[in-house]
């Protein structure tokens, strides 16, 4: 979902993350949907629901199919997202080049959420690498800097106050720590999330000669994804979790920039900056702005959070409401989240000196 300030140029590069954007744009949903249809056509061929020639035939059309985008969004306003559009200018595109027969090996004991949610956990898995790339590079970051001034002094504060001197190792601590916990846990979160949507339209898998199980068994194979026991179409707990990651993290990172920030006022001196940021009016002034855009990350990003608990209520066995909040809100807290990681290994680059010789 476009913003303001994504899109504006001129404030894009503070808050816009072209590669998070990429993972969710208009061209990569297009193709994991029609990856989607074709390994569904296949699946119904290899267990014996489509005949292998007419299958083959499909298949052959499927491969040069390039929907149009505009289309798709007039479709998206007609009927509430753009798989329905989207079906039938590949049904019509494969029935132009193979014939009618053909048509028949297309988008069958599916529906538009098992499309939507496949190709959004494979979005997600993307995320998920690109995050922990950045994120591992902020940590060795860290680790550097605690190399570097660890065994320095600095007065620890509580409740803003002054209290007992500490070493600089024990504040990056409390950086790094969270952090290193954030990467180990990402595995397993990923494990809850990438699972394979396929219920077909009530969720149930029925339609299929008795073989929806074995259909999304080799569907969940071709795209490296769990295969849960039933379709969890009305079941958002691992899209919150996945938010909650993103919230936390960028969370993490907020406290990160709440200290440099106070370490940074005028007077305190325990950390120092280079290329901070500068006043149109107060030329003296150094601002910690990458540090103050921590801590605006993290509070956007939770507050973006209820928003996807308040996506967890579905009517029934599918819902329109619940399920277009996951499309508003989640690509905007994974690329806050992307660019937050940017910005603090950024930062961490500009540190010069923390603590008392």
């Amino acid at each position: 979902m476009s913003s303001f300030i994504a899109d504006n140029a001129c404030f894009a590069p503070l808050f816009a993350d072209e590669e998070i954007d990429a993972h969710f744009c208009s061209e990569r949903q297009m193709a994991l949907m029609l990856a989607f249809e074709m390994e569904l056509t296949r699946a119904l061929v290899d267990h014996g629901l489509v005949e292998r020639s007419v299958g083959a035939a499909a298949l052959a059309a499927m491969m040069d199919f390039s929907p149009d985008i505009v289309a798709l969004g007039q479709g998206s306003l007609q009927d509430g997202l753009p798989v329905p559009a989207f079906v039938r200018s590949l049904k019509s595109h494969v029935e132009a080049l193979a014939g009618a027969e053909a048509v028949a090996a297309v988008h069958v004991g599916t529906t538009s959420q098992d499309l939507v949610d496949t190709v959004l956990v494979l979005n997600l898995r993307a995320v998920s690498l690109s995050l922990s790339v950045r994120l591992a590079r902020v940590i060795e970051r860290l680790e550097r800097l605690a190399r570097r001034f660890g065994v320095r002094s600095i007065m620890a504060r509580t409740r803003m106050q002054a209290a007992l001197p500490i070493l600089v190792s024990d504040r990056l601590d409390s950086w790094v720590m969270p952090l290193r916990s954030h990467l180990s846990g990402l595995p397993a979160l990923r494990q809850r999330v990438e699972q394979l949507q396929f219920g077909g339209p009530v969720g149930t898998r029925n339609g299929l000669g008795g073989k929806g199980d074995a259909i999304a068994a080799q569907l969940a194979e071709a795209f490296n994804l769990g295969n849960p026991s039933k379709a969890w179409h009305s079941m958002r707990e691992p899209i919150v979790a996945y938010g909650d990651f993103l919230s936390m993290l960028s969370a993490s990172l907020g406290k990160m920039g709440m200290d440099i920030c106070l370490m940074a006022q005028q007077g305190g001196d325990e950390i120092k900056l280079g290329g901070s940021g500068t006043s149109s009016a107060m030329p003296h002034k150094q601002n910690p702005v990458l540090a103050e855009m921590l801590v605006a990350f993290a509070r956007f990003n939770g507050v973006q959070l209820s928003g996807l608990h308040h996506g967890m209520v579905h009517e029934q066995e599918r819902s329109g409401m619940a399920w277009t909040l996951e499309w508003m809100i989640l690509p905007l807290m994974a690329a806050t989240a992307g660019k937050a990681l940017s910005h603090a290994e950024a930062l961490l680059s500009q540190v010069e000196s923390m603590g008392n010789v």
